[in-house]
């Protein structure tokens, strides 16, 4: 499974840096700017960084994506990366509200 990283926060470098120290493939991580997509890829060696989270959606590089945005932001891109047909993992907590959980499950 090649890995996509959305948002590039603390928790999204602790998590990235777990992911290749086990030996996982992240391809590329997408930032609502360029810029921060660019600095987050050069730090931990991720060969495309994505201005948008739509970019990392239409990638085809990646099958799976870590969601680390704040999580009342976690409905709207995980949505997203399954219409798309990537896998996704979620931070906790998993969404806001109960509803938002089980549309995120019955959307996959």
């Amino acid at each position: 499974m090649r890995w996509g990283i959305l948002a590039t926060g603390g928790i999204a470098h602790a998590f990235t840096s777990d992911l290749l120290v086990s030996g996982f493939d992240v391809r590329a991580v997408a930032s609502r700017t360029t810029e921060k997509a660019a600095a987050f890829a050069a730090e931990f060696g991720i060969p495309t960084a994505h201005g948008s989270y739509d970019a990392l959606a239409a990638d085809p590089d990646v099958d799976i994506v870590y969601i680390a945005t704040p999580h009342p932001q976690h409905i709207e891109p995980a949505l997203k990366m399954i219409a798309a047909g990537k896998h996704v993992l979620i931070e906790k907590a998993f969404t806001v509200d109960a509803e938002q959980a089980a549309l995120i499950g019955d959307t996959a």
